[in-house]
């Protein structure tokens, strides 16, 4: 079982950037398709982006389209998640998810949090009006 640990977080204003990673271990990680997630309070934890294990497909929900982007360095057993143009509703707790594939489902991007079996603990997000 693959153990992921997020980073990266914190407290930004208003239009702000921030990068999150999420370093793993334990496996190997080329073989994983990686989510981002975030939960905000009172919320159910709801999708953000994802990428293939294969790295040549991504995802997005429709909220962080042209803001948010994923990204992977499999040398380093890290995903990325670049954050641009933060708004106040982008706050929420942060969690990096993995998921492991095989050749066939390599180029698949998975949306579903319920499809993930390994999760971070989280790293919290803040951004200010």
């Amino acid at each position: 079982q693959v153990q992921l640990v997020e980073s990266g977080g914190g407290l930004v204003q208003a239009g702000g950037s921030l990068r999150l990673s999420c370093g793993a271990s334990g496996g190997t990680f080329s073989n994983y398709a990686m989510g981002w997630f975030r939960q905000a309070p009172g919320k159910e934890r709801e999708f953000v982006a994802a990428i293939s294990s294969s790295g040549d497909r991504t995802g997005y929900t429709d909220s962080v389209k042209g803001r948010f982007t994923i990204s992977r360095d499999n040398a380093k057993n890290t995903v990325y998640l670049q954050m641009n143009s933060l708004k106040p509703e982008d706050t929420a707790v942060y969690y990096c998810a993995a998921r492991p594939t095989t050749y066939i489902s390599r180029s698949i991007v998975y949306t579903r949090r319920q499809l993930y079996n390994a999760w971070g603990q989280g790293t919290q997000v803040t951004v200010s009006s």
